[in-house]
Protein backbone atom coordinates (compact mmCIF):
# COMPACT_ATOMS: atom_id res chain seq x y z
CA UNK A 1 0.00 0.00 0.00
CA UNK A 2 1.59 3.67 -0.98
CA UNK A 3 2.44 5.49 2.35
CA UNK A 4 0.26 8.59 3.02
CA UNK A 5 2.56 11.76 2.51
CA UNK A 6 2.86 14.01 6.08
CA UNK A 7 0.91 16.69 4.11
CA UNK A 8 -1.97 14.58 3.27
CA UNK A 9 -2.01 13.33 6.77
CA UNK A 10 -2.38 16.72 8.37
CA UNK A 11 -4.97 18.20 6.18
CA UNK A 12 -7.23 15.34 6.19
CA UNK A 13 -6.32 15.40 10.39
CA UNK A 14 -7.34 19.27 10.30
CA UNK A 15 -10.46 18.97 8.48
CA UNK A 16 -11.62 15.80 10.54
CA UNK A 17 -11.06 17.94 13.67
CA UNK A 18 -12.80 20.69 12.61
CA UNK A 19 -15.87 18.85 12.49
CA UNK A 20 -15.11 17.16 15.87
CA UNK A 21 -14.25 13.57 14.86
CA UNK A 22 -11.92 12.04 17.12
CA UNK A 23 -8.44 11.79 17.46
CA UNK A 24 -8.80 8.15 17.64
CA UNK A 25 -10.74 7.53 14.40
CA UNK A 26 -8.60 9.86 12.85
CA UNK A 27 -5.80 8.22 13.87
CA UNK A 28 -7.79 4.30 12.75
CA UNK A 29 -8.36 5.69 8.96
CA UNK A 30 -4.87 7.00 8.48
CA UNK A 31 -3.51 4.03 9.67
CA UNK A 32 -5.90 2.14 7.27
CA UNK A 33 -6.65 3.93 4.33
CA UNK A 34 -5.78 4.03 0.59
CA UNK A 35 -4.44 7.32 -0.83
CA UNK A 36 -7.30 7.51 -2.69
CA UNK A 37 -9.95 7.11 0.12
CA UNK A 38 -7.80 9.07 1.85
CA UNK A 39 -8.37 11.98 -1.35
CA UNK A 40 -11.80 11.45 -1.54
CA UNK A 41 -12.69 11.44 2.11
CA UNK A 42 -10.83 14.69 2.56
CA UNK A 43 -12.43 16.14 -0.22
CA UNK A 44 -16.21 15.31 1.52
CA UNK A 45 -15.00 16.90 5.05
CA UNK A 46 -13.72 20.08 3.01
CA UNK A 47 -16.83 20.01 0.89
CA UNK A 48 -18.66 19.99 4.45
CA UNK A 49 -16.82 22.58 6.01
CA UNK A 50 -17.29 25.08 3.02
CA UNK A 51 -21.24 24.05 3.40
CA UNK A 52 -21.13 25.33 7.23
CA UNK A 53 -19.14 27.94 6.81
CA UNK A 54 -21.23 29.45 4.21
CA UNK A 55 -24.21 28.83 6.60
CA UNK A 56 -22.98 30.62 9.24
CA UNK A 57 -22.36 33.37 7.15
CA UNK A 58 -25.84 34.07 6.20
CA UNK A 59 -27.00 32.94 9.48
CA UNK A 60 -24.83 35.76 10.68
CA UNK A 61 -26.25 38.11 8.37
CA UNK A 62 -29.88 37.34 9.19
CA UNK A 63 -29.21 37.72 12.76
CA UNK A 64 -27.86 41.00 12.43
CA UNK A 65 -30.74 43.05 10.67
CA UNK A 66 -28.95 45.80 7.91
CA UNK A 67 -31.08 47.50 6.73
CA UNK A 68 -30.04 47.39 3.21
CA UNK A 69 -26.97 45.84 2.06
CA UNK A 70 -23.84 48.30 1.69
CA UNK A 71 -19.71 47.53 1.05
CA UNK A 72 -17.19 49.94 0.97
CA UNK A 73 -15.91 49.81 -2.73
CA UNK A 74 -16.11 52.86 -4.54
CA UNK A 75 -16.87 55.17 -1.25
CA UNK A 76 -15.79 58.28 -1.60
CA UNK A 77 -12.92 58.86 1.28
CA UNK A 78 -12.00 61.85 0.96
CA UNK A 79 -14.11 63.85 2.89
CA UNK A 80 -13.38 61.35 6.09
CA UNK A 81 -11.38 63.07 8.80
CA UNK A 82 -9.55 59.53 10.88
CA UNK A 83 -8.23 60.01 14.32
CA UNK A 84 -4.10 60.91 14.10
CA UNK A 85 -1.84 58.04 13.57
CA UNK A 86 -5.19 55.55 13.08
CA UNK A 87 -7.07 55.48 9.69
CA UNK A 88 -9.25 53.90 6.92
CA UNK A 89 -6.81 50.81 6.95
CA UNK A 90 -6.53 49.98 10.02
CA UNK A 91 -10.81 50.32 10.20
CA UNK A 92 -11.24 48.34 7.50
CA UNK A 93 -9.17 46.05 9.44
CA UNK A 94 -11.44 45.45 12.43
CA UNK A 95 -8.97 45.23 14.36
CA UNK A 96 -11.10 47.54 17.06
CA UNK A 97 -13.61 44.66 17.36
CA UNK A 98 -10.77 42.34 18.59
CA UNK A 99 -10.02 45.21 21.08
CA UNK A 100 -13.36 45.48 21.79
CA UNK A 101 -12.64 49.30 21.02
CA UNK A 102 -15.61 51.59 20.03
CA UNK A 103 -15.85 54.26 16.75
CA UNK A 104 -17.99 57.14 17.15
CA UNK A 105 -19.39 58.36 13.55
CA UNK A 106 -20.07 61.93 13.23
CA UNK A 107 -21.00 64.19 11.15
CA UNK A 108 -24.01 66.06 9.11
CA UNK A 109 -27.31 63.46 7.86
CA UNK A 110 -26.47 61.70 4.31
CA UNK A 111 -22.45 62.06 4.49
CA UNK A 112 -22.47 58.07 4.76
CA UNK A 113 -21.93 57.65 8.01
CA UNK A 114 -24.71 54.57 8.40
CA UNK A 115 -23.19 53.29 4.92
CA UNK A 116 -19.86 53.19 6.23
CA UNK A 117 -21.34 51.14 9.97
CA UNK A 118 -23.11 48.75 7.93
CA UNK A 119 -20.14 47.93 5.17
CA UNK A 120 -18.03 47.48 8.70
CA UNK A 121 -21.03 44.81 9.99
CA UNK A 122 -21.05 43.37 6.94
CA UNK A 123 -17.52 42.49 6.59
CA UNK A 124 -17.44 41.66 10.07
CA UNK A 125 -20.18 39.03 9.40
CA UNK A 126 -18.18 37.59 6.52
CA UNK A 127 -15.34 37.06 9.02
CA UNK A 128 -17.34 34.83 11.55
CA UNK A 129 -18.04 37.83 13.93
CA UNK A 130 -21.88 37.96 14.99
CA UNK A 131 -23.05 41.83 14.54
CA UNK A 132 -26.41 43.38 16.08
CA UNK A 133 -27.08 46.54 13.97
CA UNK A 134 -30.58 49.00 15.37
CA UNK A 135 -31.54 52.42 15.14
CA UNK A 136 -31.06 53.76 18.23
CA UNK A 137 -34.71 55.31 18.94
CA UNK A 138 -36.06 51.53 17.36
CA UNK A 139 -33.75 49.56 20.13
CA UNK A 140 -34.97 51.93 22.71
CA UNK A 141 -38.42 50.72 21.73
CA UNK A 142 -37.47 47.50 21.79
CA UNK A 143 -35.87 47.37 25.24
CA UNK A 144 -39.35 49.16 26.69
CA UNK A 145 -41.19 46.96 25.29
CA UNK A 146 -39.42 43.68 26.59
CA UNK A 147 -39.26 45.28 29.90
CA UNK A 148 -42.88 45.79 30.41
CA UNK A 149 -43.34 41.95 28.69
CA UNK A 150 -41.14 40.47 31.16
CA UNK A 151 -38.28 39.92 28.38
CA UNK A 152 -35.56 42.14 28.74
CA UNK A 153 -33.34 39.62 29.97
CA UNK A 154 -33.94 38.04 26.62
CA UNK A 155 -33.21 41.20 24.41
CA UNK A 156 -30.17 41.72 26.37
CA UNK A 157 -28.63 38.13 25.90
CA UNK A 158 -29.34 38.45 21.92
CA UNK A 159 -27.49 41.80 21.97
CA UNK A 160 -24.82 40.09 24.31
CA UNK A 161 -24.16 37.47 21.84
CA UNK A 162 -22.33 40.43 18.90
CA UNK A 163 -19.29 41.10 19.14
CA UNK A 164 -19.94 44.43 17.40
CA UNK A 165 -22.89 46.65 18.20
CA UNK A 166 -23.97 49.39 15.56
CA UNK A 167 -26.05 52.20 16.92
CA UNK A 168 -27.04 54.03 14.01
CA UNK A 169 -28.88 57.44 13.77
CA UNK A 170 -27.74 57.73 17.69
CA UNK A 171 -29.46 60.78 19.00
CA UNK A 172 -31.34 62.23 16.35
CA UNK A 173 -34.60 61.36 18.96
CA UNK A 174 -33.96 62.16 22.61
CA UNK A 175 -34.96 59.99 24.87
CA UNK A 176 -37.01 59.79 28.12
CA UNK A 177 -35.41 58.49 31.51
CA UNK A 178 -35.98 55.04 31.27
CA UNK A 179 -35.12 54.92 27.82
CA UNK A 180 -32.03 55.97 28.60
CA UNK A 181 -31.49 54.56 31.30
CA UNK A 182 -31.91 51.25 29.61
CA UNK A 183 -29.75 52.00 26.93
CA UNK A 184 -27.13 52.98 29.06
CA UNK A 185 -27.77 49.22 30.37
CA UNK A 186 -26.70 48.13 26.49
CA UNK A 187 -23.43 50.28 26.12
CA UNK A 188 -22.15 49.67 29.95
CA UNK A 189 -22.89 45.83 29.71
CA UNK A 190 -20.51 45.87 26.38
CA UNK A 191 -17.46 47.67 27.94
CA UNK A 192 -14.40 45.35 26.90
CA UNK A 193 -16.63 43.11 25.87
CA UNK A 194 -17.67 43.94 21.92
CA UNK A 195 -17.29 47.13 20.04
CA UNK A 196 -20.30 49.96 19.25
CA UNK A 197 -20.16 51.90 16.14
CA UNK A 198 -21.95 54.84 17.09
CA UNK A 199 -23.34 57.19 14.19
CA UNK A 200 -24.79 60.46 15.04
CA UNK A 201 -25.33 64.04 14.12
CA UNK A 202 -24.49 65.16 17.83
CA UNK A 203 -20.91 66.39 19.35
CA UNK A 204 -20.54 64.78 22.75
CA UNK A 205 -21.28 68.17 24.49
CA UNK A 206 -24.92 67.61 23.57
CA UNK A 207 -24.89 63.78 24.72
CA UNK A 208 -26.56 65.07 28.15
CA UNK A 209 -29.49 66.79 26.02
CA UNK A 210 -30.03 63.42 24.28
CA UNK A 211 -30.06 61.05 27.44
CA UNK A 212 -32.12 63.68 29.78
CA UNK A 213 -29.22 62.86 32.70
CA UNK A 214 -25.93 64.40 32.38
CA UNK A 215 -24.32 61.82 34.42
CA UNK A 216 -25.32 59.03 32.23
CA UNK A 217 -24.13 60.84 29.05
CA UNK A 218 -21.03 61.75 30.89
CA UNK A 219 -20.60 58.31 31.39
CA UNK A 220 -20.94 56.97 27.85
CA UNK A 221 -18.71 59.69 26.22
CA UNK A 222 -15.98 58.74 28.81
CA UNK A 223 -16.07 55.58 28.17
CA UNK A 224 -15.72 56.41 24.14
CA UNK A 225 -13.29 59.23 24.49
CA UNK A 226 -11.08 56.60 26.93
CA UNK A 227 -11.74 53.31 24.44
CA UNK A 228 -12.38 54.55 21.43
CA UNK A 229 -12.33 56.30 18.09
CA UNK A 230 -13.67 59.66 17.13
CA UNK A 231 -13.85 59.62 13.08
CA UNK A 232 -15.63 63.34 11.37
CA UNK A 233 -17.65 62.98 8.11
CA UNK A 234 -18.14 66.00 6.09
CA UNK A 235 -18.35 67.29 2.95
CA UNK A 236 -21.60 67.08 0.90
CA UNK A 237 -24.46 64.80 1.19
CA UNK A 238 -24.10 61.62 -0.55
CA UNK A 239 -28.23 60.85 -0.25
CA UNK A 240 -28.40 64.34 -1.82
CA UNK A 241 -26.10 63.20 -4.42
CA UNK A 242 -27.54 59.81 -5.05
CA UNK A 243 -31.04 61.15 -5.77
CA UNK A 244 -29.43 63.94 -8.18
CA UNK A 245 -28.01 61.09 -9.51
CA UNK A 246 -30.85 58.88 -9.87
CA UNK A 247 -33.07 61.92 -11.25
CA UNK A 248 -30.43 62.71 -13.87
CA UNK A 249 -30.63 58.68 -15.12
CA UNK A 250 -34.47 59.00 -15.40
CA UNK A 251 -34.56 62.17 -17.35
Amino acid sequence: MPRLTDEEREEFSSRARSLFISRATVAWFLETATPGQLAACSGMLARELESRERSKRARLLRQARFPVPKAVDGFDWSNVRFPEGWGREEMLSLDFVGRAEDLVFHGPTGRGKTHVATALGIEATRRGMPVRFFQTATLVLQLGKAKREGTLDRLLADVGRADLLVLDEFGYVPFDVDGARLLYQVISDSYERRSIVFTTNVEFSRWGTVFADDKLAAAIVDRVVHHGRLVEFGGPSHRLEESLMLGKSGS
